[in-house]
């Protein structure tokens, strides 16, 4: 996954370096997978889907990072890996450090909640459990499914990674 995501990460602040991950418009690249222009469409279709994908994912956050909010896409998605934790021990550590990346008061990367949300997470981490992030990722799911997933589909981003993957589809059938 490093390997095939490894073009994303070389992104500088502009959009247009996010395009790598499909082949230039003048060559294959073995480096970089190919996504289909339905694949591409699908990610309008819901938000969802535009998160299952991996691609999509990608594309998502980089798009955020170039808004300079990238924060609550990656608190979701820290959200998602703390739900998959066994140990206890490794629960507790990874909600900590959740709680002060993204949710205390004047966290670094704080996310957008209202007070009682806030608090009532702060309780649920006292005693941390595989679901104790539930509803404060769901709110900050809904903010980003209402808020930032329409202007990312409104992109010239978006638009252009469309785009690229048409030309794709056309050069292959040819």
């Amino acid at each position: 996954m490093k390997t095939r995501l490894g073009c994303l990460s070389k992104k500088s602040d502009s959009y247009s370096d996010f395009s790598e991950f499909l082949p230039p418009a003048h060559e294959t690249t073995t480096r970089c997978l190919k996504v289909s222009t339905d694949e591409v469409v699908r990610w309008s279709e819901s938000f969802h889907h535009l998160l299952s994908h991996k691609f999509g994912l990608a594309a998502f956050r980089t798009y955020l990072k170039t808004e300079f909010s990238d924060e609550n896409i990656e608190f979701w998605m820290a959200c998602e890996e703390y739900k998959k934790i066994k140990s206890s021990t490794k629960l507790v550590s990874k909600a900590n450090k959740i709680f002060q990346e993204f949710i205390d008061i004047q966290a670094p990367r704080e996310v957008n909640i209202d007070y009682r949300t806030r608090e009532k997470t702060k309780q649920s981490l006292e005693d941390p459990s595989p679901t104790s992030l539930n509803e404060v990722q769901a709110k900050v799911y809904g903010l980003m499914e209402k808020d930032s997933y329409p202007r990312f589909l409104r992109s010239k981003m978006y638009e252009d990674i469309v785009k690229r993957a048409q030309e794709q589809g056309q050069r292959r059938s040819v």
